[in-house]
């Protein structure tokens, strides 16, 4: 039976997910946790939102599953929850005063010699290049590349026209093979 399980389609597994069945949403869960993870990751910076937030999106996926129409993949309509639930998760964070006690405890987060000398490689340039751009570029970049999306995936999980995401594409991957040049990398962005 578990052989069975593992061989269903999202799509199935959100349908047996919206009848009640615990288990499609335990392998949904198992197959996208950690590609929503570390979308979340890349939207907050921080490891706690970003397991917070990817655990509310299957609680989400199980609430909503069955209003889920099928118009995207599945894969897209979890980046799209964990789209918004990351932005709704930043605005209470930014709505969050830190007292003083709290603020003494946050650790130094800067970077010691070793792994500033490690940062010096290209793609390690390349992602601060990345988190450098503009929230809507950055967004569809780390979509594309990261995620393996699709223009038109793109423009659903962020409801924007295709043309919008290839606009804000050609800006990004221009002003990143700027950056690159100007930091002495021979080759550009791709």
């Amino acid at each position: 039976m578990k052989a069975q399980s593992n061989q269903l389609s999202d799509r199935e597994l959100v349908e047996q997910a919206a009848r009640g069945e615990r288990a499609a949403v335990r392998l949904l869960f198992m197959r996208h946790h950690a590609r929503v993870y570390r979308f979340v990751m890349r939207q907050t910076g921080s490891e706690t939102m970003a397991d917070d937030v990817a655990n509310e999106v299957f609680l989400e996926v199980w609430r909503q599953a069955p209003r889920f129409e099928g118009r995207a993949e599945v894969s897209t309509w979890l980046l799209g929850i964990a789209r918004y639930k990351a932005l709704s998760a930043l605005r209470r964070r930014r709505e969050q005063a830190l007292d003083e006690g709290q603020a003494e405890a946050v650790e130094d987060g800067a970077d010691t010699p070793e792994v500033t000398a490690m940062k010096d490689d290209k793609s390690a340039a390349l992602r601060r290049f990345i988190d450098d751009l503009p929230e809507e570029h950055r967004t569809v970049v780390d979509l594309a590349y990261y995620h393996g999306k699709s223009v038109s995936e793109i423009g659903e999980i962020l409801a924007i026209p295709v043309a919008t995401v290839k606009t804000r594409m050609f800006y990004a991957r221009k002003k990143l093979g700027e950056a690159l040049k100007a930091a002495g990398y021979d080759r550009g962005w791709p």
